[in-house]
């Protein structure tokens, strides 16, 4: 690791003028995704900005049932509010499926949203990846890539975003807001991670220097009825193979509401509208799961040591919405 500088931010615009000032300044909240980076030399800045102590760890109740997040909640922390397990159990149990226990006491809301992808070559630096080198290749396509992308990844990079977190902020229609030297901004999460196309290395839609702030919940009453469910390759930390994030109103048992994301299978949390529409005003039977799964699924373009993961998706949105609609149902 090389010498670096640190600065600690005393507010939200001392930090952004801190960054504005130093082209290769990075912002620093728990570190457990950067620091690990800057010991392999993916990343190498001149300068870390500590965030930790700036007043964004609140967890606050918005008008109508949503929530206001601070970037600097722990992971933990937001597990464990009592509002998030009420509202969003979804988004508690996603966030408890990730990492040790160990980490989410570090790692923070804001720097969970930004996690660089956890695909082998693009941690090693010896090997081509368009993500880390702009036009040296993708390494995966021929390589090992049987935990890589089946939706909407390209010829240039098939790499996976590593959140659980961003899964079930995806599909509650999360928005996060961010701060520049020209004011505040906002963006909802579904256009904050950028498609991949030929350009990989270009991975959100924050402007250049943006500190995100927080993240707003809008209400959703149908998040109350929601379950987080992810498979990995071991029982403990690991990163998921996939994942889906789901909430169902059910009445008579007719689908009133529904909202469905999935993780592990794209370079951002995936939306999946596709199954939502299909599911929408039909039956909440497994029949109608299996075929609004697969009408996602129609988009996918395994590689060829990933094709088992449209049939575990396919299996998992299945069960965790036949668990819903049998809660649903007592």
């Amino acid at each position: 690791m090389r010498e670096f500088g640190y600065r600690r931010a005393d507010d939200v615009p001392g930090a952004v003028a801190l960054l504005a000032a130093d082209p290769d300044a990075r912002y620093l909240g728990g570190g457990t995704n950067l620091v690990d980076l800057m010991k392999t030399g993916v990343e190498r800045p001149g300068l870390l900005v500590d965030v930790r102590e700036l007043p964004l760890d609140g967890v606050e109740t918005t008008p109508g049932g949503g929530l206001r997040i601070g970037a600097t909640v722990t992971n933990s922390d937001l597990a464990a509010h009592p509002e998030v397990r009420r509202r969003y159990p979804a988004l508690s149990q996603a966030v408890l499926a990730g990492a040790s226990g160990q980490l989410r006491n570090m790692a923070t809301v804001g720097g969970n949203l930004l996690q660089r992808t956890r695909c082998g070559y693009f941690t090693d630096t010896a090997r081509p990846c368009n993500k880390r080198a702009p036009g040296s290749g993708c390494s995966a396509l021929a390589g090992e890539h049987h935990n890589h992308a089946i939706l909407g990844a390209s010829d240039h990079c098939v790499a996976t975003h590593p959140s659980d977190m961003g899964v079930a902020l995806t599909a509650f229609d999360a928005v996060v807001t961010y701060q520049t030297a020209d004011g505040p901004g906002e963006t909802p999460l579904a256009d904050f991670y950028l498609p991949v196309g030929d350009t990989p290395h270009r991975e959100t839609a924050l402007p250049p220097g943006a500190l995100i702030t927080g993240v707003t919940l809008p209400p959703a009453p149908v998040a109350a009825r929601s379950r987080y469910r992810k498979v990995r390759e071991r029982a403990s930390y690991a990163f998921a193979i996939g994942s889906v994030a789901a909430a169902l109103d059910v009445r008579d048992g007719v689908v009133r509401d529904v909202r469905l994301a999935f993780g592990a299978v794209a370079s951002r949390p995936w939306r999946a509208r596709t199954a939502e529409r299909a599911l929408t005003g039909g039956p909440a039977d497994a029949a109608a799961f299996a075929a609004a799964a697969d009408a996602e699924l129609t988009a996918a373009r395994p590689l060829p040591h990933n094709g088992y993961k449209v049939t575990l998706m396919r299996n998992l949105v299945v069960a965790v919405l036949t668990q819903l609609a049998e809660e649903a149902a007592r």
